[in-house]
Order: structure tokens, then C-alpha cells, then sequence
């Protein structure tokens, strides 16, 4: 309930508050300019960030990796762009924080040592323990849909 009321209550009027004062330090224009500048330089590097979160994302699906890390980054990318294209200066430095590769590297690093301090993650009876590998799976041999069928002569 607190960070419920910190989300919705508290953070708005900060950001209020911090466009006022930008606003009487500034002008009403260039503070205007200065949101919808910062919104079009999120909504780029969200892009272009979102392309390289899911371009490694790929790469680690094709060399037989669990993207484990690739998901976090992939998610706080997606954070850090709705944090850029929501007007305010206060979510603004959030969402850059967010997108910028080494402060991002470095959240995902908190998160997942947060994560693993918190013990084995359990999920339908399922336990995950952090930091071992994936059991091996056993090989089988690819299986064919449809199998070529034997011809039989004509005239039969």
C-alpha cells in the first residue's frame, strides 16, 4: 500500500513541482521544448536499445543459452522507454538511467543479486536454484513428419 501511494500520489507532484520550477527558472516554451526534446530522444533510444536487447536475445537463443540476462535487459529497456515518453523530468532521468547500456548493466547486476539473496525461486512446484545449469537434455534423433512412403508399380 505505501509504494501504491508513493507511485501514484507522491510522484506526480514532484513532477509537477520540478516542471514549475524549470518552468519560472526557464520559460514556459523552452520547458515545453525541452519534455517533448526528451520524449523524442527516449522514443531513439528506446529503438535503438530495444533492437540490441532483442538482437542479444536472439544470440543467445542460437548459441543454446537460457536468455536469462537478455530478459532482464530486454524489460528494463522497455521500462526505461515508458519512463522517457512519460512527460517529467524526474521520470525522465529515470527512463535515461534505464537505457543507457552500463548504469542499465549495473541495475540488472542489483537485481539479480537481489534475486539470489532471496534463495531459490519457486514457482508450481518447480525450483529453480540460481546459479546452477540447466539439467542436459537427452539427445534424441530428429524425428521426420512426413516420412517418405515406398512406391508401388502401377498396374497392381
Amino acid at each position: 500500500m505505501p509504494l501504491l501511494i508513493l507511485l501514484f500520489i507522491v510522484v506526480p507532484i514532484a513532477e509537477i513541482y520540478v516542471i514549475i520550477q524549470v518552468g519560472q527558472a526557464i520559460g514556459a516554451l523552452p520547458t515545453v521544448a525541452l519534455l517533448v526534446l526528451d520524449s523524442i530522444l527516449g522514443a531513439w533510444l528506446l529503438r535503438s536499445q530495444g533492437r540490441r536487447a532483442w538482437a542479444d536475445f536472439r544470440d543467445a537463443l542460437a548459441t543454446g543459452r537460457v536468455p536469462h540476462r537478455e530478459i532482464l535487459h530486454g524489460a528494463l529497456v522497455i521500462a526505461g522507454g515508458a519512463f522517457l515518453l512519460t512527460p517529467g523530468f524526474i521520470s525522465d532521468a529515470v527512463g535515461l538511467l534505464l537505457l543507457i547500456p552500463p548504469t542499465r548493466a549495473a541495475i540488472a547486476a542489483g537485481i539479480t543479486r537481489m534475486i539470489v539473496r532471496r534463495g531459490p525461486l519457486r514457482w508450481t512446484g518447480v525450483v529453480v536454484q540460481p546459479g546452477r545449469p540447466a539439467p542436459p537434455r537427452p539427445y534424441a534423433e530428429p524425428v521426420d513428419p512426413d516420412p517418405p512412403r515406398e512406391l508401388e508399380p502401377p498396374g497392381r
